[in-house]
């Protein structure tokens, strides 16, 4: 691990453009020519459409072009969005209804697209819009998650697209049977919307018999393949790039049905096509978050030991399948629910239902945090049940650092882990609990502290490739096939270059987001960026030396086995010339050998890592008013090693605001017609600085063994803990005021309910 020891907390280099508005954005680097796009979209949420009169809007100032789903099809596109189809519980195939890029006979959610307006200006494309006049027969909403209902797809007659699931329901069912005791809890995990803080855009032009597709998103290959796909084009027509992104959160990785639509547009009219979502127009149409309903049962042998663990989910999809959202709240769900704890026998089942609203998809740790979320309100529950300290049935519990490898009962193999370590550390830091709590009730406050400790397991593609490119002006471009969305890419990615090859950091330019410069990318997701796109780094600097040695040992007059690279220069017994790799590449060029100016490599991480860690929550309830003021946060991770210990700090701070956010303010609300009625940030409430704490943040590592720099990730930790950190410290506070159940979002109004009455006033 030596060479891994130069990690320091640098500053983000890219900060120095983004904070003095240097930064290009979607909206930033618009064509003087381009045309703008505008989408027509539902006004109900359930409806067979009887006309659709366009007439108007065709005619009106400005206006070039309006698309609807049937000049998508007389053109012979493919229109139909690919989508995940979940298996059921007994082999067969889940639902597979289809989801065209615009409505097509019928409507299920309000803001779903239906036509698009082309015009010279925004403003035009707008009035436009208006003029546009659609009929529908109303159909009722279906908005519980329940079988039954309005029927939304004649695929699924009782509107459930799936029954899925894992592990081995006799054995747990046994284990339940056998148990000393058993704890039960129903857990609801309130729907949120991503609220990125740069909307969906995208742009589409044509150049050469090209098209040149840009978009805010989480990686262009994936976009790439969906465009030749469905539009019939040659992959090597297609060009896709994505400039600077304002937050993705899982939410941005996925192709939308506008951008197909504006790609025809810019095809059909040889011009460039730009489109930039609004607000309101985002909360209506991007994939929300969430909202699931959990059952979930723990089994205890008479020493508290857990014998068993078993849930049953029952998630909100929306109106359609998504792209790969069911997939991933399924398998992401199955790869931490055993968390930490050792145990044998889990069953798990999900239930998958539509619903007249906006998709849910992955975002914001996709479906770590609702597996985590689930498991770790049962275990408080539990630790209250069966009068045990919260701390200690977790440490009774928790899988022991000589057992790993670990073989969990959902097949995930944990490399490395020393979990009671990083609690222990938790532990030291938030001693005194006891006499702020007895301050706070002096004034009338109540004061709960909540635990969570989380595992997650770092998914997506487990290749990735890099590309080192040495130019005459003595920098270096490192090409990725990642994709930053504010997480600090470029400045960690040329810092670990740099610790292994010496190159200055400041001389390493990252270029991402185009298909044209890098063959091939897993994108971002998943928390995978930083531990894959390393990975495939340490494998180019190898080829990298490896291509140089021969050509130094000849230029040094010594034999090939006897040049050394020592992460900084090549040395060789015998000779004077000890070259870096950029005086190494200056003399390449000199001499002709422009082979060694480039060096590319792909690398496949044979096994996957798992970041763990221990979130602690403080919070205050007022009981007059039911505010609650999240005090003191406090989080111990075990990352493993990192490359740039302020980033992944930073990284910790957004996730655990994320997940404040969720448990005290956001929250999704529709009327009983599908109406979003949270769809201004007058409604929906993002977490401000005010409702923050300063969060405390140590690094405990334990390298992982499943990737030769011992790293883990890090990327959605934060929300991963702090949704049952937050969650169990509310219901600390009231457990002592006969509350039982509390579920999020812990709104004042609600928890003064909760105090007053013990219940909670409808929503």
């Amino acid at each position: 691990m030596e060479k891994f020891g130069k990690s320091q907390s640098v500053k983000r280099t890219e900060d120095q453009r983004f904070l003095t508005g240097q930064g290009q954005y979607m909206d930033d680097a618009i064509p003087g020519d381009a045309l703008h796009a505008v989408f027509f979209r539902s006004p109900v949420a359930h409806g067979e459409i009887t006309s659709l009169d366009l007439d108007a809007a065709r005619e009106a100032d400005g206006v070039h072009l309006v698309l609807t789903i049937d000049d998508l099809t007389d053109a012979g596109f493919d229109t139909e969005m690919s989508a995940t189809v979940v298996p059921n519980r007994d082999g067969s195939s889940g639902a597979a209804p289809a989801r065209h890029m615009l409505a097509k006979g019928r409507v299920r959610f309000v803001g779903e697209p239906v036509a698009v307006v082309i015009a010279d200006t925004l403003e035009q494309a707008h009035d436009a819009v208006e003029l546009i006049w659609m009929d529908t027969d109303d159909l009722p909403a279906k908005l519980d998650l329940q079988a039954g209902g309005e029927t939304l797809h004649p695929e699924a007659p009782n509107n459930r697209a799936f029954d899925w699931g894992m592990g081995d329901e006799a054995a747990t069912e046994a284990a339940f049977q056998a148990a000393a005791r058993t704890v039960s809890l129903n857990v609801h995990d309130n729907r949120v919307i991503v609220n990125s803080i740069e909307p969906r855009g995208c742009q589409a032009s044509m150049s050469d018999g090209r098209l040149h597709f840009s978009y805010g998103g989480q990686g262009v290959w994936g976009m790439k393949a969906q465009l030749a796909q469905k539009l019939k084009l040659d992959a090597e027509s297609i060009r896709v790039t994505t400039p600077d992104v304002g937050g993705g959160f899982g939410m941005k990785a996925m192709p939308y049905p506008e951008y197909f639509s504006i790609a025809v547009a810019a095809m059909k009219l040889d011009r460039p096509v730009h489109w930039m979502s609004g607000r309101t127009e985002a909360m209506l149409s991007d994939h929300h978050g969430r909202d699931l309903t959990s059952l979930a049962e723990l089994a205890f042998d008479e020493n508290n030991r857990i014998t068993a663990y078993r849930v049953h989910s029952k998630v909100n999809l929306g109106a359609y399948n998504s792209h790969f959202g069911q997939a991933i709240q399924t398998n992401l769900f199955s790869k931490v629910l055993m968390g930490v704890y050792d145990v044998q026998a889990t069953y798990l089942r999900v239930e998958g239902f539509y619903t007249n609203t906006t998709q849910v998809d992955a975002y914001r740790g996709a479906g770590r945090p609702e597996a985590i979320y689930v498991l770790e309100r049962v275990m408080d529950r539990a630790a209250r049940e069966l009068g045990v300290d919260p701390w200690e049935l977790r440490r009774r519990n928790f899988i022991r650092p000589d057992a790993f490898p670990y073989w969990t009962a959902t097949g995930e193999t944990y490399d490395v882990g020393d979990f009671n370590m990083v609690l222990s550390r938790a532990g030291e830091q938030t001693q005194g609990f006891a006499g702020r709590k007895a301050k706070d009730a002096e004034r009338g406050l109540i004061r709960g502290q909540g635990l969570c400790y989380y595992i997650e397991s770092i998914l997506g593609d487990p290749s990735e490739g890099a590309k080192v490119e040495f130019c005459e002006d003595g920098t270096v471009n490192l090409y990725v096939g990642t994709q930053s969305n504010g997480q600090g890419h470029e400045t960690v990615y040329a810092q670990f270059l740099s610790d292994q090859t010496g190159i200055p950091a400041d001389r390493i330019n990252v270029v991402q987001g185009d298909s044209d410069r890098l063959a091939q990318g897993g994108g971002t997701g998943g928390s995978r960026s930083v531990t894959t796109q390393s990975n495939a780094t340490l494998v180019t600097v190898d080829t990298m030396v490896a291509a140089f040695t021969p050509y130094l040992a000849n230029k040094m007059g010594v034999e090939e086995s006897d040049v050394n690279f020592d992460h900084e220069t090549f040395r060789a017994p015998g000779s004077n010339l000890t070259p870096t790799l950029i005086e190494a590449a200056d003399m390449a060029r000199a001499d002709g050998r422009t082979d060694l100016l480039q060096h590319e490599a792909r690398a496949t991480l044979e096994a996957r890592s798992y970041p763990n860690g221990a979130h602690v929550a403080e919070v205050v309830i007022d009981s007059y008013t039911g505010v609650v003021t999240v005090d003191r946060y406090t989080v111990v991770d075990d990352f493993g090693n990192l490359i740039n210990p302020m980033l992944a700090e930073g990284q910790v701070h957004g996730g655990v605001v994320q997940g404040i956010g969720q448990a005290l303010n956001e929250h999704v609300v529709h009327d009983a017609e599908g109406q979003l009625l949270t769809a201004t940030f007058m409604d929906y409430a993002l977490p401000r600085a005010a409702d923050v704490p300063m969060i405390k943040f140590t690094s405990a590592p334990v390298p992982s063994t499943a990737n030769p720099m011992g790293m883990k990730g890090c990327g959605e930790a934060g929300t991963v803990g702090a949704l049952a950190a937050v969650a169990n410290a509310v219901q600390d506070a009231l457990w002592d005021h006969g509350v039982r159940q509390a579920d999020m979002p812990f709104t004042p109004h609600k928890v003064w309910e909760l105090l007053t009455h013990g219940s909670v006033a409808a929503e």
